[in-house]
This record gives structure tokens, sequence and C-alpha cells, in this order.
């Protein structure tokens, strides 16, 4: 009888975003298990609150206004958000830049659903987990969200980050390629586990409304654009 070969378990530790870009979601398909990383301190002008969008006019911002006047160490799960007209305004944005792309119409109504329950939520992480929830729906990926304060955190930035996927058994923590600056491998190598680094070249143009082509906008472009198709151009579904 051949020994059955077990699947390494992969885990993956990110900040929340604003529905961030096809990367990101990348990353959720290829782990078992994804922690949202709110824990840590709030940065502005990052993808936590914002992301981009294409217009004939060139890229632009979607911004979640948030409390951050005297709170300069908060931490993004304790953000807050300063004023619910927000929702309304960026789905009549999508709608207005989008109406014409070809699958816009078989998201709009759920799409204006999200963005109400959004607007009664206070918490930026809950209102980034509640789009990001929805678009794994849409993309078909399964891979459970997880907050890194379900877990005992441990001092020190990389030992909290092998703490979190030691509590999940992982064998492998996969990172994005910004992290290569502070993450000490050593921490994880020495412990038996493996640190793959996630890879963003190589993506497929898909057909946009406005060129020129840019890759770094938010997945509902190609969502919008591609539809059912949109796993056509990730890198995680060709796996």
């Amino acid at each position: 009888m051949s020994e059955t070969m077990t699947k390494p378990v992969k885990v993956a530790i990110l900040q929340s975003s604003y529905i961030p870009w096809k990367g990101y979601f990348d990353q959720i398909n290829s782990v078992d298990a994804f922690v949202l990383y709110d824990c840590v301190q709030f940065t502005r002008r990052d993808w936590r609150n914002r992301n981009k969008i294409k217009t004939p006019h060139g890229l632009h911002w979607l911004s979640i206004p948030v409390e951050v006047k005297g709170k300069y160490f908060q931490s993004i799960f304790d953000t807050k958000i300063a004023d619910k007209s927000w929702a309304q305004e960026h789905f009549l944005s999508l709608k207005h830049h989008y109406a014409k792309a070809n699958h816009f119409q078989d998201y709009e109504a759920e799409l204006k659903e999200i963005y109400g329950e959004a607007a009664e939520i206070e918490s930026l992480s809950k209102v980034n987990h509640l789009f990001l929830s929805r678009i794994c729906k849409w993309l078909g990926i399964n891979t459970p969200l997880r907050w890194a304060d379900e877990f005992t955190l441990a001092e020190g930035k990389t030992e909290r980050l092998f703490g979190i996927c030691k509590s999940l058994n992982a064998d492998i923590y996969i990172s994005g390629p910004a992290a290569k600056d502070y993450l000490d491998e050593a921490v994880f190598n020495n412990n038996q586990m493996r640190v793959e680094w996630a890879d963003y070249s190589g993506y497929p143009e898909y057909k946009q409304l406005h060129p020129p082509f840019e890759h770094g906008v938010t997945i509902l472009d190609l969502l919008f654009n591609e539809g059912p198709q949109a796993q056509q151009y990730m890198k995680s579904f060709r796996a």
C-alpha cells in the first residue's frame, strides 16, 4: 500500500484592505486559513481604507473617511468610520464609471445591498471584512477569514506571525514580498516551517473600459469587466 501524502497547511496573514486588488485575493485563495492582522497600527494614505478605480480621466481613489485626529497609534481594528455617507457615494461612483462594463449589472443589486449594510457599520475592519467575504463568494474562494486577536500574540514582529501560524498547524507561511524587509525567516525555518513569498508578476491583461491598462486597481474592476471569467485572469486558480 502506498503511503498517503499529506497536503501541507498554508497560512497567510495580512492587514485588511478596502476592496483590494486581485493579488490580495490570490493570496487568500492560495492558503488554508487567512488571518486579518488588524491588531497593528492604522497607517494613513494606505490601502486599509481606500482603493483605486478606473475612470475616463485616469485612476481615481475611493476613500472611506475615518477618525484619525489625535489617534496617532490606534490599531486598524479600533479605527472608526467618520461619516456614513461614504457608502452611497462609493456605490454611485462605481455605478457611474462602470455602468458600461460587460458584467456590472450582474453585481449591481448585491453591491448596492452590501454598501447599504456597510453604511451602518462603524468599524473599518468590519467593513473591510464584509467586502472581503462577499467578493470571495463571487470569486468562488472558500478560505476562512480569521482575526489575529483570536490567537495568543507573542512579542516581536516575526515571532507574532510565527505564533499565529503555529496555532493553525501551518507547514508553510505565505507572505507578501514587502515583508522581506523585516521578516526573519530563521524563526520559521528553525521550527520546521517554510516561508514562501507571494509572486505578483506575470498577470495577464483583460479588457478594461479605459486604457492604458492598470493592474493595481480594485478587484471590482476585474469582476465588472470579466464576470464569471475573472478567475482566468488570476494566478491562484491556475494551480
